[in-house]
């Protein structure tokens, strides 16, 4: 029952990112290719609640999905938005492992905003314009990819603190089994 419970409340975080994803499509934008990237959001969330895996998970199957369902499977957006998303979330998951102490959420999303925009134009460049003048575009990126970072990592310290607070009703532990000693003589 726990398992299935978990595996319900990770189903509802890729869901929840794909609608997030599906939002900013209809957001107006400053720049055609920027997005805040509030699907990033989940993926913290599920990282923080379930672990890295999760979080690898959530990314994985939202740009997987929100790609079928916007009609970018495999085309370069799609080839972008994975290779960033999943690159992210890495060195989201390192700093959560690893670094704890020296990253709060806050600080967490922002190297992930980072990392996904550098990562984006490296990609790019590698697939697409193959011009060493689009990396002029990284400080406008790597300030876009600061801010909404810190956008969304406020935003999952506040849902994180109210998921919590309620988590023993959404993740009842399993009852342990009691197990008592036996001795051979």
């Amino acid at each position: 029952m726990h398992e299935t419970r978990k595996l319900v409340l990770l189903s509802l975080l890729v869901a929840l990112a794909i609608v997030l994803r599906g939002i900013e499509e209809v957001i107006p934008s400053p720049l055609p290719w920027v997005r805040v990237g509030l699907a990033n959001i989940m993926t913290l969330l599920a990282m923080l609640l379930f672990g890295v895996k999760a979080g690898l998970l959530v990314t994985g199957l939202r740009v997987f999905i929100a790609s079928l369902l916007f009609g970018t499977f495999l085309s370069p957006t799609f080839m972008l938005s994975f290779t960033a998303g999943i690159m992210s979330t890495v060195v989201m998951g390192i700093s959560t492992r690893y670094f704890p102490k020296a990253f709060s959420p806050i600080g967490t999303s922002v190297l992930g905003g980072f990392t996904h925009n550098l990562v984006q134009l490296l990609v790019a460049y590698l697939l697409i314009v193959k011009h060493f003048q689009i990396f002029y575009l990284f400080p406008v990126l790597g300030l876009i990819g600061i801010a909404s970072g810190f956008f969304n990592g406020w935003v999952v310290v506040f849902l994180y603190r109210q998921i919590t607070s309620q988590m023993q009703y959404l993740l009842p532990q399993p009852p342990k089994e009691n197990h008592k000693k036996t001795c051979l003589k």
